[in-house]
């Protein structure tokens, strides 16, 4: 037996019968030989951590535009968070650990630059539609590897595809999509704190009594949650999921429309709608790769794909050079 023959051989016997296994799983879009030594989804983690996309994530928003400080989010961190959380649930229910780990680490690798204000400029502007969920799968299936794309498992895929608004076809899957609101509402509220914006004192108490009061507490009293409930059917107990709700609506009404927090975003729009007018204006003008999705796609298709593939830092370099005048010199 080769190491991967193992490997599968140990999660028939150690995986619950809930799981994803990787063997008779999967499906590429193109066919390759199986690895010697990796699973099928160990392989797809590798490629992910590896890509291109995933560094660039260390410079794109999470919550904050561009903060002062080291230790605010990233979209980076907040994929190593999400991958975390996702695994100790896995772990505990005895599912397959690499599926939810690749799919994790991909979830926002579509993401656009200034985080969700980028998102909705991009949706608002272009007829293609924008959501990020639905670009992470295009970024990997179109643009990494100059083109080519990484070819992905369809279980991995369908788990980035539905980490927002949809279910996933495996149960890794979707306590990847628990996995992410758990990571988002506990580090967005410790940014916020950083950020002075609200105090741990003034968190509702109807939703901290029962989550408790520091962000280990309730990612601890999530994750207990799920798993004690089973992995036959993924869900929070009643209680638990009126607690969590309550927090994220007082986020999204303190943090997420704080004008402290968000004073940016209208100028962040205003740029990314400014370069999306401007590549298509002019689509000779995007490097080589973006020309040619233009011409198998469309010419919007590859200006979003262009647009969301920058940085923060980028974007703002790209839109200065493109319409701020630089200073004159006499030689």
């Amino acid at each position: 037996m080769t190491v991967r023959e193992e490997l599968e051989s140990i999660e028939r016997s150690s995986l619950s019968d809930s799981a994803c296994f990787s063997q008779g799983a999967g499906r590429r879009r193109f066919t390759e030989e199986p690895d010697p030594i990796r699973t099928a989804f160990q392989r797809d983690r590798d490629r992910i951590l590896h890509c291109n996309s995933f560094r660039r994530l260390k410079h794109k928003t999470q919550v904050f535009l561009d903060p002062v400080g080291d230790h605010y989010r990233t979209r980076l961190t907040h994929s190593l968070e999400v991958s975390q959380i996702a695994r100790t649930i896995c772990r505990a229910m005895h599912l397959n650990e690499d599926l939810t780990e690749a799919i994790a680490l991909g979830h926002d690798i579509g993401h656009t630059p200034f985080g969700h204000a980028g998102e909705a400029a991009l949706n608002d502007i272009s007829s293609c539609g924008f959501k990020h969920y639905l670009q992470s799968v295009r970024v990997l299936d179109y643009i990494e590897k100059d083109g080519k794309g990484l070819n992905l498992t369809w279980e991995v895929r369908n788990g980035i595809a539905c980490h927002t608004d949809r279910v996933a076809a495996t149960k890794e899957g979707y306590i990847v999509r628990l996995a992410d609101k758990i990571a988002y509402v506990n580090h967005d509220i410790d940014d916020a704190i950083r950020a002075g914006i609200l105090t741990e004192r003034e968190l509702p108490k109807a939703s901290t009594d029962i989550l408790g009061s520091s962000k280990s507490e309730r990612i601890t009293t999530l994750i207990m949650a799920l798993v004690e409930n089973g992995s036959q059917d993924i869900h929070y107990p009643a209680e638990i999921e009126k607690a969590l709700d309550i927090l994220y609506d007082y986020l999204f009404a303190h943090v997420y429309r704080n004008n402290i927090a968000k004073d940016e975003e209208e100028k962040a729009q205003t740029l990314v709608k400014s370069l999306y007018e401007y590549f298509c204006r002019h689509p000779e003008k995007m490097p080589p790769l973006y020309i040619g999705i233009a011409e198998r796609f469309s010419r919007e298709r590859a200006v979003c794909d262009y647009i969301s593939g920058m940085s923060d830092g980028y974007a703002v370099d790209m839109y200065n050079s493109l319409f701020i005048p630089s200073s004159w010199h006499l030689k």
